[in-house]
């Protein structure tokens, strides 16, 4: 048991070097989320806000078709699993997923990107509505709700943008 104990200490001495490095590199936590919003600004170029706890937005899109926009950017192991939605408001979600997690399979998520999903804030709100989805975190997302919003690895047919080669390169780092 000692030896256990002895192990577990030595890796989440390490494993907090690796934060304090991360950390240095985004000018943010380590935390899942502020690195998908550190990753999220650099590829999609979002002007993130001052602090990581503003409420309702993360970003706003500083160029493209979107520019100007505010986004809400989140980071899950696997996004079928349900977004959080805040009932402040945004203009887009942009949502960076892992792979969906077998059932059954242990419950430590890899920190990888495998899909990244733009939704229009304002339709998904309607669209749940509608269905009489509860909005709160962990907010139940159909498949083709997601669908629909994919932009890497493909676009989904009714995506907001399409991502340049280079931004798709760029999230592939993370695959």
């Amino acid at each position: 048991m000692t030896g256990t104990l002895r192990q577990l200490a030595a890796l989440l001495r390490a494993r907090d070097a690796l934060d304090a490095q991360i950390a240095a590199l985004t000018g943010r936590s380590a935390r899942p989320g502020d690195i998908g919003e550190f990753i999220a600004a650099q590829v999609f170029d979002i002007e993130l806000v001052g602090t990581a706890t503003q409420a309702g937005y993360d970003g706003i899109f500083r160029s493209g078709p979107l520019a100007g926009r505010t986004v809400n950017v989140k980071t899950y192991g696997d996004a079928f699993a349900g977004i959080d939605i805040s009932p402040h408001t945004c203009d887009f979600y942009l949502v960076l997923s892992g792979p969906a997690r077998p059932p059954g399979a242990v419950r430590h998520h890899r920190w990888r990107i495998s899909a990244a999903y733009l939704l229009d804030a304002r339709r998904l709100l309607e669209t749940l509505t509608a269905r009489r989805v509860k909005i709160e975190t962990a907010t139940s997302i159909r498949r083709g709700d997601l669908d629909v919003a994919q932009v890497f690895p493909t676009a989904g047919a009714n995506a907001p943008i399409r991502l340049t080669p280079e931004q798709a390169a760029l999230l592939s780092l993370f695959g």
